[in-house]
């Protein structure tokens, strides 16, 4: 199947429009193998590289009571070694053919490995992929899981336990999911689940979603269409795979009051109040709508909340607001870092009384038209690189079905108005939410204050 991904970001990027398309077009070729593995090839010829992108649509919302943190630690256990590569070389062998850019990353999605290497070298790390993804199993050991294991629970006291405000993300988490929910315990999982996990555990998980069947394989650069098919059916077409699994329902859920958590941090040097509501999934029809109103209320420089309490009142040092969406759900947030010496209660007043100004009037057409140049333009950096062009094909393909679904997405985006933009907002934000207030250990408590009519705060 032949496709275009359009994209203004591509002026920047040296490739040419046709006076029938208003933009640049960015082709992909996209196949199947035998066995599922999916392929999607961008070529660009211009620079003598590859981005290799690697994803398994499994994540952290894919696991199940007890297993927490599983599909990270799984991205771990990948790095270790395999069938014909030695432990822990997997990062030297790529540096040594002059790559860069390796690594992995897990999210509540999905699990992704990349690296971009030299054009001549593409078919060392189609092997190094292919090789972890079919001889895993009969490498890894007790020794590598307890080892990795020890890693990712580090790895959790230095990003959530002994850092500012990382408690208070878990404690958000806690009051938006119940017990048994898959992003309960966000990506990183308990300690006692990641300590729990046994050898029987890693093969189980491996075996259910590490079949090819359940994997996309982009490719970006300098390679043609004939060379990408001979060397991933080469390195990949061989490989057995079991059926695609099937995700189990999703478990959706509702918050029915409001609720304000107090958090003492003993590493934070600022109070920070976060407001967090249930949001709208990636790319569904209200993620355009919901990214203007997060635009319009935190922007830098501009946003509403950004102009009181940054640049007028002085309260705050930073403000953020905006979506995060998954596959079946999303979080719409905002958040405050307050000034030292500031009062928390008048930074409560304010938020609430812009997010009920906005519920009631929605953001104007300078403020949409504002967001929607500010979205194009993320767009056209992240389609900078080779890289970022795969990542992009990937995303879409994952989230929406179709590798080519940016154009849509885009026309989504330009057709923002004021009236959508309300209708979001009060489809959202006019629901129950969770106000995490984040205090330095040292410092007074707060006094709670009085929700808003209609839940909006």
């Amino acid at each position: 199947m032949i496709a275009s991904l359009l994209s203004p970001a591509l002026l920047l990027a040296g490739l040419s429009a046709t006076p029938s398309t208003p933009d640049p077009a960015l082709p992909f070729t996209t196949w199947k193998l035998k066995n599922g593995l999916q392929v999607i090839l961008h070529e660009d010829h211009r620079v003598p590289m590859v981005a290799v992108d690697v994803w398994v649509h499994v994540g952290s919302g894919d696991e199940v009571p007890g297993k927490s943190g599983f599909a990270h630690l799984f991205e771990h256990m990948m790095f270790q070694g395999s069938e014909h590569v030695k432990e822990d070389q997997h990062f030297a062998v790529l540096r040594e053919v002059g790559a860069s850019m390796i690594n992995g990353t897990t999210n509540f999605d999905r699990t992704n490995y990349f690296e971009v290497v030299p054009a001549n070298q593409l078919e060392a790390a189609l092997w190094l992929e292919s090789d972890r993804l079919g001889f895993l199993l009969s490498h890894v050991n007790q020794e590598s899981l307890k080892n990795q294991r020890d890693v990712v629970r580090n790895e959790r006291r230095q990003r959530v336990d002994n850092v500012p405000y990382g408690s208070s993300r878990m404690a958000q988490f806690a009051a938006l999911y119940p017990e048994g929910h898959p992003f309960r315990y966000q990506v990183i999982g308990k300690h006692e689940d990641i300590e729990g996990a046994v050898l029987d555990d890693v093969k189980a998980f491996f075996r259910t979603w590490y079949a090819p069947a359940n994997v996309t394989l982009a490719l970006a650069g300098d390679v043609d269409e004939a060379t990408a098919r001979a060397l991933v059916d080469k390195w990949f077409g061989a490989l057995l795979s079991p059926p695609r699994p099937v995700k189990r329902p999703f478990p959706v859920v509702a918050l029915q009051k409001n609720e304000r958590l107090e958090i003492k941090d003993r590493f934070a040097k600022l109070a920070r109040l976060q407001w967090t509501w249930h949001g709208a999934a990636q790319y569904s029809p209200d993620d355009p709508d919901l990214g203007v109103v997060g635009d319009a209320l935190g922007a830098d420089g501009w946003g509403r909340l950004y102009r009181r309490l940054v640049v007028d009142e002085q309260l705050a040092q930073a403000v953020y607001a905006g979506p995060s969406g998954m596959n079946a759900t999303g979080q719409f947030s905002i958040a405050v870092t307050l000034k030292p010496g500031s009062d928390p209660a008048r930074v409560e007043q304010i938020v609430r009384d812009e997010v009920v100004r906005l519920l009631a009037e929605g953001p104007s057409a300078d403020e949409v038209r504002r967001s929607i140049v500010d979205t194009e333009t993320n767009i056209l950096f992240s389609l900078d690189d080779l890289l970022g062009r795969a990542e992009r094909l990937q995303e879409m393909n994952h989230y929406t079905g179709d590798a080519g679904g940016l154009p849509a997405y885009l026309a989504r985006v330009r057709a923002c108005t004021p009236p959508s933009a309300q209708a979001a907002a009060r489809r959202w934000l006019a629901k129950p939410r969770v106000l995490v207030v984040t205090v330095p250990e040292s410092a007074p408590a707060t006094a709670p204050t009085s929700a808003p009519k209609g839940g909006a705060q």
